[in-house]
C-alpha cells in the first residue's frame, strides 16, 4: 500500500503559538504530551465552509483523546469569527494567522490542510478535505 503522506509531509511540530480567535494567548506547551490535528483554514474558502461541521464532528467524537484546533489564515479576524460562528466550530480553540506566519512554518501552501500531531510531536501533513 503507498504511504499516503509523502517523507517530505513528515517531521517534527514547530512552536505552534500565538493568539485564539477570542483573544486568549495560545502556546504548544498546552499539547505537550497529548496528540493534535491542526485544521488550517481560511475564512473564505468554500471547501474549508463545506467540511467544517464534520471538522466540528470529529473533535466532538474524539474529545478527550485528540484535541483538534484550528489555524485560520489569509483573512481578517471579523472575517474568521463569521466562519466560526456561521460553520458551528466555535467548540474548538482557533488560531488567528492573519498574515500567514504559521501556516509558513508548518508548510502549509493551500486551504484546507491537516497537521497530524503525535504525542512525541511528530508530524504528518495532508493537504485536502478531511473525509
Amino acid at each position: 500500500m503507498p504511504d499516503p503522506c509523502p517523507a517530505a509531509a513528515r517531521g517534527n511540530a514547530p512552536e505552534l503559538g500565538g493568539q485564539t480567535l477570542d483573544g486568549q494567548p495560545f502556546s504548544s506547551s498546552r499539547l505537550a504530551g497529548r496528540p493534535a490535528v491542526l485544521w488550517f483554514w481560511a475564512p473564505w474558502c468554500t471547501v474549508c465552509r463545506a467540511e467544517a461541521p464534520d471538522v466540528a464532528e470529529v473533535a466532538a467524537e474524539y474529545a478527550g483523546w485528540v484535541e483538534v484546533i484550528g489555524v485560520a489564515g489569509l483573512g481578517d479576524r471579523t472575517s474568521m469569527q463569521d466562519f466560526v460562528a456561521d460553520t458551528g466550530t466555535g467548540c474548538l480553540v482557533h488560531l488567528v494567522d492573519e498574515d500567514g506566519e504559521l501556516w509558513s512554518r508548518f508548510g502549509i501552501v493551500s486551504q484546507p490542510a491537516f497537521v497530524f500531531v503525535d504525542r512525541s510531536g511528530g508530524i504528518q501533513t495532508f493537504a485536502g478535505s478531511l473525509d
